[in-house]
């Protein structure tokens, strides 16, 4: 097969109708022969087909992987901006804001709503401009947030509807999940789809530990008795720059992927993607949740434990949270994959409901160690727990489909994967709405506490019920 494409910039298009094999092939067998790659101005790659074995082993798997690099690069930026908000916000009234808790919270959360909103047209942007395309735009839409933060916080007096808008934009680092996931999707066969998917999530989900620990040393180093906090947008700029030259440069746009709607309207119809997004909402929105929310929950609990000095600066231990929660995604999926998703959860829901209570009752203790030691336990869990549920997804698709991974079924699947993903970012929104809303009603967070452990309970028992009690599902190991 005469192959087109490699791994440097493409240039003009190929002649696809005049290859003189396909011609033959196609008179003298009842089986057509696969096109070979062609490309067009724009980096348009035609007849990309990952499940052509020659076509993947000889260019396919390098020009998939070129992709992949620089989407995580991207998607890694958008959850850095996704998250700055959790340290600038708790960091504003220490540079002279006037702000009080319920304000900051709305601070820390609105970027998970606006992003967790996104995701959802997000995901179709990528047929419609071209994965390249769409990263390109996608990326620089990160100079908003990034530099109206660093105007807005310059000077004390700003009004917090202003601080508002500027931390809602800040949402475009949220969506970026949702396109960039499904731009990869496309370019990788069935077979290696995970471990693709699965290291885009991961490097994506460390962009939240970064921020958290990269803000606080920057915004402090040489500061003296003042914060430079404008410098918490300034200095993602160059960075942003760089993953829009390296998207121009270095990614492809795939004619062959399509927005699938009907698919995304079958999957709306099928009871279990709800299901699965109350699960997700569980583990991924706490995950994302917690997150956001754990510089402010040091800050009230621990205060002298909030900016530990190194020097000329100032580190929070609160990048910790994410950087457990990100990493422990992965074996969420690796453990799912031995003893099924629907155990695996129901695990992750046992020890979260456990260590939350475990937070509540040692909050009298006053130990900084004891609580941060407890919420690692607790990232630790939702990360893993992310991996199971998303990997049910696919599973319990199966299985309503009779089991045949028909075309139908992967199309409900996989658009489910996208609706479930932006359905869960909510829990980014609702977990420091809990905890804002226990501190206004009781001027603490026992209360929300107390309400997480009851979700969790409820959550593992719907797992257990529907997913391993049941007499259908419960032999397909989900």
């Amino acid at each position: 097969m005469t192959q087109t494409v490699s791994s440097a910039p493409p240039q003009a298009a190929a002649p696809l109708a005049a290859d003189p094999s396909t011609t033959s092939t196609t008179s003298t067998t009842p089986t057509t022969a696969a096109p070979p790659l062609a490309t067009r101005p724009g980096r348009w790659i035609d007849h990309w087909n990952p499940e052509d074995t020659a076509q993947w082993e000889s260019v396919g798997r390098g020009i998939a992987r070129r992709n992949l690099r620089w989407s995580i690069f991207a998607e890694f930026l958008g959850f850095v901006v996704w998250q700055l908000w959790s340290i600038v916000a708790v960091a504003l009234p220490k540079a002279g804001f006037d702000l009080d808790t319920g304000q900051v919270f709305w601070l820390i959360s609105i970027p998970s709503l606006v992003g967790a909103t996104l995701r959802i047209p997000y995901s179709f942007l990528v047929p419609r401009f071209g994965g390249r395309n769409w990263t390109i735009v996608s990326a620089g839409l990160l100079l908003l947030p990034t530099i109206a933060l660093a105007v807005c916080v310059s000077n004390p007096e700003t009004p917090f509807g202003v601080l508002l808008l500027v931390a809602a934009l800040a949402g475009f680092g949220g969506g970026n999940f949702a396109s960039s996931m499904s731009n990869i999707t496309f370019f990788y066969p069935q077979r290696e789809k995970g471990w693709a998917l699965g290291l885009n999530a991961a490097g994506g989900n460390l962009g939240a530990s970064v921020a958290q620990f990269i803000v606080p040393i920057v915004i402090t180093i040489g500061a003296g008795a003042t914060l430079n906090v404008p410098l918490a947008g300034i200095i993602w700029v160059p960075l942003i720059l760089v993953a829009m030259f390296g998207a121009y440069r270095y990614m492809d746009n795939l004619s062959s992927a399509k927005a699938d709607f009907a698919g995304s309207a079958a999957a709306l119809r099928e009871p279990h993607l709800w299901m699965l997004s109350l699960l997700y909402i569980g583990t991924f929105g706490s995950f994302i949740g917690f997150a956001s929310v754990f510089p402010k929950l040091i800050a009230d609990q621990f205060p002298e434990f909030s900016a530990i000095s190194v020097g000329g600066a100032s580190v929070s231990l609160a990048f910790l949270g994410a950087l457990v929660g990100s990493l422990a995604r992965p074996y969420g999926g690796r453990l799912s994959d031995r003893f099924g998703g629907a155990r695996i959860t129901m695990a992750a829901f046992a020890v979260m409901g456990t260590v939350t209570l475990a937070v509540l009752l040692t909050l009298p203790v006053a130990s900084f160690w004891l609580f941060l030691g407890l919420f690692l336990l607790l990232f630790a869990a939702a990360g893993i727990g992310n991996g199971s549920t998303y990997r049910m997804v696919p599973v319990v698709f199966a299985v309503r489909g009779g089991g045949a991974g028909d075309v139908s079924t992967q199309r409900k699947a996989a658009a489910a994967l996208g609706l479930i993903s932006a359905i869960g970012a909510y829990g980014g929104f609702l977990i420091p709405q809990a905890l804002n809303l226990s501190f206004q009603s009781t001027g603490g967070y026992a209360a929300a506490f107390l309400g997480f452990v009851a979700a969790y309970v409820v959550l593992l028992v719907l797992t257990y019920v529907v997913y391993v009690r049941s007499s259908r599902l419960r032999d397909h190991k989900i």
